[in-house]
């Protein structure tokens, strides 16, 4: 649909990338002619191994992406006992305490023990462990979020001639992956769903296709706040090769959220968002809920960092998300989940494919409408 060198070298037709967790919607978006992203964060090697060999049996040989989260600052990157006992006796006991309280106040049950059940949660060995998995399938394409991609991930994607992505929040960023070697920047502006930066899309899409222009040619690709074919179509006025996408594909039919999730998703309008550290020690964006706003609110002590946060945060959500799900008004009151500011644009839960289709009609008639506007001139 798209005749652009990006979209020849990933085999794909149209340039939309779909950020998510879920291997069902990684394989919708990719046979509809996108190209699916999935989110390695938070399984163990055997995990990743059972999802991508899930993928690959259900995509009819359509091309995927993997995305690995490796944070360039880590507070434990250089420490040698990296175990998931050694951080837990760093937590200071009143933000268990902070947590057991939260959770008591809204009926929750259980949800206060830590996180141990990743060995090395968020570290490179664990990044060197999923990719000695992702390159044993045919991925074609792997990207980092949280700074540079580490040099393994850069030298062993050119030994399987797959290009790297990674994501930025400013030019200046933009900059430093060029030079570390990255063959696709995702600018993704501060609309976003998850981790992201401060500055909105709409500044820094041409941002960074400028300064990135400036070193050598490398696509863009614009996300943050992108629910529609038509915003899409702008971003690639502006110099984007294309869109990367992950909360549109949250309400859909396919995805991983739970029922209470995407009816809060739905419901949500723009301003329902938060960008916040409560949740992963980094400034994430999220669902405003009374999870965000007692972490956020004075007498709070206050979010520990990466990787320390996730270690308390999510068994809590877990039970928060369980209790929501048992009939839990309270418990729903708590329920929160990574998405951007474009949610106020969904209405209504359909299927990955009928998105893609979608943003393809949606492009299609803003690229007619602009050029209608430039025959007039």
């Amino acid at each position: 649909m798209i005749n652009s060198s990006l979209c020849k070298t990933l085999g794909i037709q149209f340039p939309l990338f779909a950020f998510t967790h879920c291997r069902d919607v990684v394989v919708a978006v990719s046979k509809a002619g996108g190209f699916g992203v999935f989110g390695a964060v938070g399984y163990t090697p055997d995990e990743l191994e059972t999802e991508l060999r899930w993928i690959d049996d259900h995509i009819d040989g359509k091309p995927y992406g993997l995305d690995v989260l490796v944070p360039e600052n880590l507070v434990i990157k250089d420490e040698i006992d990296k175990s998931m006992q050694a951080m837990a006796r760093r937590i200071p006991p009143q933000h268990l305490e902070f947590v057991r309280q939260l959770l008591e106040r809204h009926g929750v049950k259980g949800g206060t023990e830590l996180a141990m059940e990743r060995p090395t949660l968020f570290t490179a060995e664990l990044a060197e462990a999923q990719m000695d998995v992702a390159f044993r399938h045919p991925i074609r394409l792997i990207a980092n979020a949280l700074g540079v991609p580490p040099p393994s991930m850069i030298k062993r994607a050119r030994q399987h001639g797959i290009p790297v992505a990674a994501l930025v929040g400013a030019k200046e960023h933009a900059v430093r992956q060029v030079q570390a070697g990255v063959d696709i920047i995702v600018a993704q502006g501060a609309e976003a769903g998850g981790h992201c930066g401060e500055v909105s899309t709409l500044v820094l899409v041409p941002e960074v296709v400028r300064a990135v222009n400036q070193i050598k040619p490398v696509p863009v690709l614009a996300a943050g706040g992108i629910m529609t074919g038509g915003q899409m179509a702008a971003c690639m006025a502006m110099g984007a090769a294309g869109a990367w996408t992950g909360s549109v594909w949250l309400p859909t039919t396919e995805s991983e959220v739970t029922q209470t999730i995407r009816d809060k998703l739905v419901a949500a309008g723009s301003r329902d968002t938060v960008r916040s550290t409560c949740r992963t020690g980094k400034p994430a964006r999220q669902l405003r809920s009374a999870w965000t706003e007692a972490w956020d609110a004075t007498g709070s002590p206050g979010s520990l960092p990466m990787p320390f946060q996730p270690m308390l945060s999510r068994p809590a959500l877990k039970a928060v998300d369980k209790s929501a799900e048992a009939g839990n008004a309270q418990a729903r009151e708590l329920v929160t989940y990574f998405v951007g500011q474009g949610i106020g644009l969904v209405d209504g839960v359909q299927s990955a494919r009928a998105v893609v289709r979608s943003f393809m009609e949606e492009f299609v008639a803003a690229v007619e409408h602009m050029q209608g506007l430039v025959d007039e001139v």
